[in-house]
Formats: C-alpha cells, sequence, structure tokens
C-alpha cells in the first residue's frame, strides 16, 4: 500500500491535466535530450571494436530498445527495484574507457562478462552503498566527475581528426572543419538559443553537422538502404560472457564512478519534485541499475544509469509526472526495433562526434570543477584533488607507463579514471578522516 501511495504521489506531483498528445510531446522532449548521449556510447565502442556497419546498425538498435527497458525498470516501483522519480536511462559513459580496453585486450567476450559482473555487483552492494554515501563527500564526487570529463578529451580530438590516427586523412580538412564547425554550433546554440532547443544543442550540432557532411560528399548512405525494418534483440549476438578477474575489478570500479554519479541525480531530482530520499529508495535505484547492467550484458550491449541531462527537462517543463517517462519509455522500445532507424545514427561522420564529444565531455569536467568550487580549499582537500587528478590524467597520457607489468594487472593499472576514482576515495580518508566522511 505505501509503495502504490509512492507511485501516485509521485505521479501527481501538480495538478497539470495532460493529455495524451501532450504527453507523447512532453516523451519525445526526454527522448530527443538523452539520444545524443546515448548513441554516443555504441557508436564509441563499435568503432573502438572495428564492428562493420551491420553490426553497428544491430548494436545501436537493441541499445536503445535495452534504454526502453531499463528505464521501466527504474520508473517502476515493484518491491525490490524502482525509485519511482521522472528519470530516462541511457548507456552510461563511465564504463566507455574500460570497455574499450577489455575488448580491444582480453576480447568482446571479457568485456561482456564484466558488464555482467558489475550488474550482480551493483545489485548486491546496493544496500551497502545507500549506508555508505558519508565516504563520498564532494571533494571525491567533485575529482571523479572532473577526471571523467577530462580523461575523455583526448578522445574527442581523437574523433575530431577522424578517428584513426593510421589512417593517411586523419587530421584532413574535412575533418578538422566538420569536427570544430559542430562544436561552434553546439555552443552558439546554448549561448543564443532558448527553451527546449537550447536543451537539445548536442542532438541539433550532430544534425547541423551530418547535414553539412552530406552536402560535402561525406556521407554515403547505403546503410540505411541496406538495414531491415524489423530487428528482434537476441540474447549473446556478438559473443558469449567470459569471466576474468582483472577486467571484472576493473568494471566494478567503474560501476561504483557510476553510483555515485547516479546518487547525484537522484537526489536533484528529489529535490525539483519535493521529494525526501530514503535509504530503501536509493537501495531501489541501485539494484534497477544493476538489473540493466546484467540485460546489458546478456543481450551484448552495455551497462545502463540514470541519464542527467533529463533532469533539466524535468525542471524546464515543470512536469514532475511519471506518465510522459512511462511513454518515452514506450518510444524507445518502438524505435529500437526498427533497424533503419538505427542506421541513420551510423552514418554520423566520426569527425562531427568528436566535434560534440568536445563539448560534452568538456563539460562533464566543468561541471566537476563546480563542484569542485564548492569544497573548502584546505591544504588536504587540494591534495586529494590534485593527486586524484593528477593521477588519473597521467595514467591516461601515457598509458604504455607500466608495459613491464602482466596484462591482467595493465588492464586496472592503465585505465586513468579507475586509478583516480581508489585515489580520491583512499586519500580522503586518510586526510581527511571522519570529517571529511562525514562533514555531507
Amino acid at each position: 500500500m505505501e509503495e502504490n501511495m509512492n507511485d501516485l504521489q509521485n505521479q501527481g506531483a501538480e495538478s497539470i491535466n495532460l493529455s495524451t498528445p501532450k504527453t507523447i510531446l512532453l516523451a519525445f522532449q526526454h527522448l530527443l535530450a538523452m539520444y545524443a548521449g546515448d548513441i554516443l556510447v555504441p557508436l564509441l565502442i563499435g568503432a573502438a571494436l572495428k564492428f562493420d556497419a551491420q553490426q553497428m546498425t544491430y548494436l545501436i538498435s537493441v541499445d536503445i530498445f535495452m534504454c526502453g527497458v531499463a528505464t521501466f525498470l527504474q520508473i517502476k516501483r515493484t518491491p525490490l527495484t524502482g525509485i519511482a522519480l521522472p528519470v530516462v536511462l541511457g548507456s552510461a559513459v563511465e564504463y566507455l574507457a574500460p570497455m574499450e580496453h577489455i575488448g580491444n585486450t582480453l576480447g568482446w567476450g571479457y568485456m561482456y562478462g564484466g558488464i555482467i559482473a558489475a550488474g550482480v555487483f551493483v545489485f548486491l552492494i546496493s544496500g551497502l552503498f545507500a549506508s555508505l554515501r558519508r565516504f563520498f563527500p564532494t571533494v571525491v564526487t567533485g575529482s571523479l566527475i572532473t577526471l571523467i570529463g577530462f580523461t575523455l578529451i583526448p578522445v574527442a580530438f581523437q574523433n575530431i581528426g577522424g578517428g584513426n590516427v593510421a589512417d593517411k586523412n586523419f587530421g584532413n580538412s574535412s575533418n578538422l572543419i566538420l569536427g570544430f564547425l559542430t562544436a561552434l554550433i553546439i555552443i552558439l546554440i546554448q549561448v543564443f538559443a532558448h527553451g527546449f532547443v537550447k536543451r537539445i544543442s548536442v542532438l541539433l550540432g550532430i544534425l547541423i553537422g551530418s547535414l553539412i557532411a552530406v552536402m560535402m560528399g561525406s556521407i554515403d548512405l547505403t546503410p540505411i538502404s541496406q538495414a531491415g525494418w524489423v530487428q528482434i534483440p537476441m540474447p549473446f549476438h556478438f559473443a558469449t560472457p567470459r569471466f576474468e578477474w582483472s577486467s571484472i575489478l576493473t568494471m566494478l570500479l567503474a560501476a561504483v564512478t557510476c553510483m555515485i554519479e547516479s546518487t547525484g541525480v537522484y537526489f536533484a531530482l528529489a529535490d525539483i519534485t519535493n521529494r525526501k530520499l530514503t535509504e530503501d529508495d536509493l537501495k531501489r535505484g541501485y539494484r534497477s541499475e544493476g538489473i540493466a547492467a546484467i540485460f546489458g550484458g546478456v543481450f551484448n550491449t552495455f551497462p545502463y544509469s540514470t541519464f542527467s541531462q533529463n533532469v533539466g527537462i524535468v525542471q524546464l517543463s515543470g512536469i514532475k509526472k511519471l506518465k510522459p517517462i512511462y511513454f518515452s519509455a514506450g518510444m524507445l522500445l518502438i524505435l529500437g526495433l526498427i533497424p533503419k532507424f538505427s542506421a541513420i545514427a551510423t552514418l554520423i561522420p566520426t569527425s562531427v562526434l568528436g566535434g560534440a564529444m568536445l563539448v560534452m565531455f568538456g563539460m562533464v569536467g566543468a561541471q566537476g570543477v563546480k563542484m569542485l568550487s564548492e569544497v573548502p580549499m584546505t591544504v588536504n582537500n587540494l591534495l586529494v584533488i590534485a593527486i586524484s587528478i593528477g593521477i588519473g590524467l597521467g595514467v591516461t597520457t601515457q598509458p604504455t607507463l607500466f608495459h613491464i607489468l602482466p596484462t591482467s594487472v595493465q588492464t586496472i593499472i592503465d585505465n586513468g579514471m579507475v586509478v583516480g576514482c581508489i585515489t580520491a576515495i583512499i586519500m580522503n580518508i586518510l586526510l581527511n578522516g571522519n570529517k571529511g566522511v562525514e562533514a555531507e
């Protein structure tokens, strides 16, 4: 009874009567806000693992479908799962570097095994993590989010150049024009546009950049004609999951980072919807993301987490009901079953994607800096920030530094985000002690 009441309270957070057409428009708004960020992960992973056009189309289709599944898991309150806040889930960017590294060094099977292990881990520690939030004060979360953004900037520049450094066309004038022009378009929309147009500046930048690429003759429309109309997601389509300790540990550390970010999104939405989150609410939210990650590994896609960009949509529209989110999740399921729709996303030039990444990842890093601006700049806090970000960036820029170590160990140490995460948590406990972990 209490759970049903919570559902009703959240769905009726305001008195606005939503007709079906209005609900569909609001749902589509949420879909557009998350779409650019979501397809980014399959596009990057598919390119890194050298997927062909057919494989890429399938990957994006199933990923979109799984976003719908993951969103339903989070918004529908059950005895074990569902935080029942107006959230949309998508591919978690925190797993991007670990997945790329594992997929290229150990193989696809170990990447999917790591995803499943991460999902099980998140589900099992949901209760413990909900009670240990105090160990992740702003000095830690701000450092991690800063590091996440800045460690991905080099990837953005590589894609602006064309993606493949060894390609003879890498960094040619067409790639540079498309990449930096896309970034400029996004910036201009952010500066001069208003309302919803401003909220989808990244998506508009990618679309306009792609249209310019079409006019420049840089896009081949063949994949659309080759794609089918219907595609049913199948378990283990690309590889059967395999398990290995170093790849699992790397994914678990990424999972913890993702849980930290999701916690911030939960509290942001709770504040907007005037809801006080309990420890039980947090458990349900984490469990939903854990199950979504397990499904991602089984269906050979990705782990899924709460998208922060949709928080702004809720605040902007003033609509705090769950009904539009249910519609949005339904749209994701339908679109994920239509490969021709997904094939369109595969046409986006790598350089255009790189321009969008430059802005997106830069904003992630800037958000981390903003969080750190609220931290008292004591010597101890400065050390936590400096060393964790310094080590994370150092490992990212010099990935061969530890080449003498076993491959399994390199899988962990070569990932700047993971190393920075461990460093920030340990240093904060050592330098700030109880004061540092309870301050939040």
